[in-house]
């Protein structure tokens, strides 16, 4: 990435994320560009990471082989509408953030000559430990989804998908998911606070456990079923718990919640291409 110019259009907390780690991974400043309408946010960036700002979209996008879409979804079209009259020397690759706006909605807005990523990331991308799942247009070749997974991947992991209505499904599972862990912690809490823990502990013990949890899943390299059994104990107060949460239907609550985050991610799409 680091021959490339890359556009960045909004300048918001996702962009600057990922700003950040680009620039911790060795993309120069030099070569970031970010097209923000709000002038206190176009200081901030260039003063925090020293990158080219610009109130206009064409001018960030001047010359750029990357174009990062970080915009609300509701402004996406009137954004890609007013890039495509914009004349480049290279096919760029536009990435999407946008939840819900398909690629032939961002095709059909863009015009010919942009090659598209859809993704998907997370809330936890802002301290580069996101997990984002993408999706390329048959047009984007293979340096295209190198530029794509290199901008994603200074904020967490990458997973790609080969079909576009699976990003419904990295929606529910991901992009939704730190709501789900947010509810339990919550959750766990209360149920401490009713034990008779100080709000103060229950919140210490709860957000550590969660964190250690997740260390171990992600650096144990170990099935969550294998890291479960270790801890469960025949006869133990963990296996206590879990029965009981086996028992209330844990699994079948959290397959169907999932589903439905998926199916709505769905209809948003659906409703979004057909108003586009």
């Amino acid at each position: 990435m680091s021959n490339d110019t890359i556009a960045f259009i909004g300048g918001g907390n996702m962009a600057r994320s990922l700003i950040g780690g680009l620039i911790a991974r060795g993309t120069p400043a030099s070569s970031i560009h970010v097209a923000e309408p709000h002038q206190e946010l176009r200081e901030a960036l260039a003063r925090d990471f020293g990158v080219h700002v610009h109130a206009d979209n064409a001018d960030a996008v001047r010359g750029a082989r990357v174009w990062m879409l970080s915009v609300k979804p509701q402004v996406m079209r009137q954004v890609c509408e007013g890039l495509s009259a914009v004349k480049h020397a290279v096919q760029p690759t536009a990435i999407s953030i946008a939840a819900g706006i398909t690629t032939t909605q961002l095709s059909r807005w863009l015009g010919p000559g942009v090659a598209i990523v859809r993704c998907m990331p997370n809330t936890p991308a802002l301290l580069g430990a996101g997990v984002t799942g993408l999706f390329a247009t048959a047009d984007v070749d293979a340096a295209g989804r190198a530029r794509a997974e290199a901008v994603l991947a200074s904020a967490g992991k990458t997973v790609w998908v080969e079909d576009e209505a699976l990003m419904d499904a990295v929606t529910g599972v991901s992009g939704s998911g730190p709501a789900y862990v947010f509810l339990l912690a919550e959750a766990m809490e209360d149920a401490g606070i009713a034990e008779g823990l100080s709000p103060e502990a229950a919140r210490t013990l709860v957000s550590q456990t969660l964190l250690g949890a997740a260390r171990m899943l992600t650096e144990a390299d170990v099935a969550p079923a294998e890291l479960r059994r270790r801890v469960t104990s025949p006869g133990g107060t963990t296996q206590a718990a879990i029965e009981t949460f086996e028992s209330g239907g844990l699994r079948e609550l959290v397959a169907t919640a999932i589903h439905n985050a998926a199916m709505r991610g769905g209809e948003l799409s659906k409703s979004n291409d057909e108003a586009g």
